[in-house]
């Protein structure tokens, strides 16, 4: 992915080092692997969808000094997200007044590492990148890059982005209403129910993450070679169907709350394909499955 020259945005905050309480875990270092490859990229609202893995660890305390990080990757790592987060301001920035949609309102960024406190309450880095509403802000552990290379083998700036994309889509949803409006009918259905208006949720902000893809390029002439494969590569390993099969060996669609692998995968490469920000919008009304 070409970034020389981009612009960084000035809506990123970096927090890495400060403390703050940590998740307990009850099941040593095979309970945060196993949290880790279950929740890899669930890129929903943390107090609707990533909650429920914050749940599942617990409610334990501790102390969390992690030190700022100052490898060369990792300020690489810094670096490439703010001026993503930048292309994202610039994409949405048009896509807004293209589609008469008023004035685009970027998100913060926090970059921070371990746990964090957030305005959808306490955040941990292995619920992965997540997106809250209640201050419209994206969170990232820039560690999370390096493990979706070491745990699923998806690796690449343009893949890195995509992520970035991906939550920066939820931002896109919840100021157009699509999130406040699906949380609102989730709170009112069974689990289930309300898993499928979650797997809509997050196609469709892997739709926007294509759409940015698409005009970032056009804009910037950003994507090289592989770029694409290697953010469809990505896709295809944060199914659910993929992540359940690789913690438990088998699959169970009845909790999936972000899509099947091939579903995450066409939707990106609809959005790649188009650059159309409206195109998304038909998943609200397709059958459930259909996808």
């Amino acid at each position: 992915m070409r970034l020389d020259g981009r612009r960084n945005s000035s809506n990123i905050q970096d927090r890495r080092g400060m403390s703050g309480k940590t998740i307990g875990i009850g099941g040593g270092i095979a309970g945060v692997i196993i949290a880790a490859i279950i929740t890899l990229l669930s890129g929903g609202d943390l107090g609707d969808v990533a909650s429920s893995a914050l749940n599942a660890l617990g409610d334990g305390s501790g102390a969390n000094t992690t030190a700022v990080a100052d490898d060369p990757e990792t300020q690489r790592l810094y670096d490439l997200s703010s001026k993503v987060l930048a292309g994202t301001e610039d994409v949405w920035t048009r896509e807004f007044q293209q589609n008469g949609w008023g004035e685009y309102q970027p998100p913060q960024m926090v970059i921070y590492s371990g746990s964090i406190q957030t305005g959808c309450g306490q955040g941990n880095a292995q619920v992965g990148p997540f997106y809250c509403s209640a201050d419209q802000t994206v969170y990232i552990d820039l560690d999370f890059f390096k493990t979706m290379q070491s745990q699923i083998g998806a690796s690449g700036d343009f893949c890195y982005a995509y992520v970035i994309a991906h939550e920066v889509g939820h931002h896109v949803q919840h100021l157009l209403g699509t999130l406040g409006q699906a949380h609102s009918a989730m709170s009112r259905l069974s689990e289930t129910e309300a898993n499928q208006i979650s797997v809509r949720l997050e196609l469709q902000a892997d739709y926007y993450a294509g759409v940015w893809g698409h005009d970032d390029n056009e804009m910037f002439g950003s994507i090289e070679p592989g770029d694409i494969e290697a953010a469809i590569n990505a896709a295809s390993k944060i199914g659910d169907d993929y992540l359940q099969k690789k913690a438990y060996g088998r699959e169970m669609p009845e909790s999936f709350n972000h899509g099947r692998s091939e579903w995450r995968m066409r939707w990106l490469s609809k959005g790649l394909q188009s650059g159309d920000a409206k195109g998304g919008d038909v998943l609200f009304s397709l059958p459930y499955g259909n996808f």
